[in-house]
């Protein structure tokens, strides 16, 4: 299968959220940078979480969708995006954007990390959202469908909106 970059050539325009360019994730592939952290000593029959669909957000033909799932280990978070990618709808999207914060007990710290899919800065910012809304144990992804029109950077209004709206409930 070739790797196809999924990108819709948005225009950055400077909305003063530099410090968020921080949570750029060095690995492409998310399923591989899960597959590093997690181990095969962890408990393989561990149940998948459930998986909450919000509503979704259209705006000149692009289309916004949050979904959401309780999460407590990494191999939980590659498991509902693995489930979530069976799924050709979410799949086909242009991004599948997604943070996620596991609060680790023993240690007093949170596991975190976000994947943009192309859609710059995208993730740090989802990510930066559920650190201030100080959510923990749950993976957020947003998928967007690109409908061929720009939005600048409303685009980012609508992916941390739907997040928002999908944490709240």
């Amino acid at each position: 299968e070739p790797d196809i970059k999924k990108t819709s050539e948005e225009i950055d325009e400077d909305d003063g959220d530099d410090f968020l360019l921080e949570y750029q994730p060095i690995q492409e592939d998310p399923i591989k940078m899960l597959n590093c952290i997690t181990s095969e000593s962890q408990e393989v029959d561990e149940e998948l979480p459930s998986i909450h669909h919000g509503n979704p957000i259209t705006d000149r033909r692009s289309t916004f969708q949050a979904h959401l799932a309780p999460v407590v280990t990494p191999r939980q978070v590659k498991r509902v995006l693995e489930k979530l990618y069976e799924n050709k709808k979410i799949a086909s999207a242009t991004h599948n954007i997604y943070a996620y914060r596991i609060y680790c007990e023993d240690k007093q710290t949170f596991l975190q990390d976000c994947e943009d899919d192309g859609e710059t800065a995208a993730g740090g910012r989802l990510l930066h959202l559920m650190q201030i809304l100080n959510v923990r144990n749950v993976l957020v992804v947003v998928s967007r469908w690109y409908g061929g029109i720009l939005l600048g950077p409303d685009r980012f209004k609508h992916i941390n909106n739907c997040a928002r709206s999908v944490l709240v409930e």
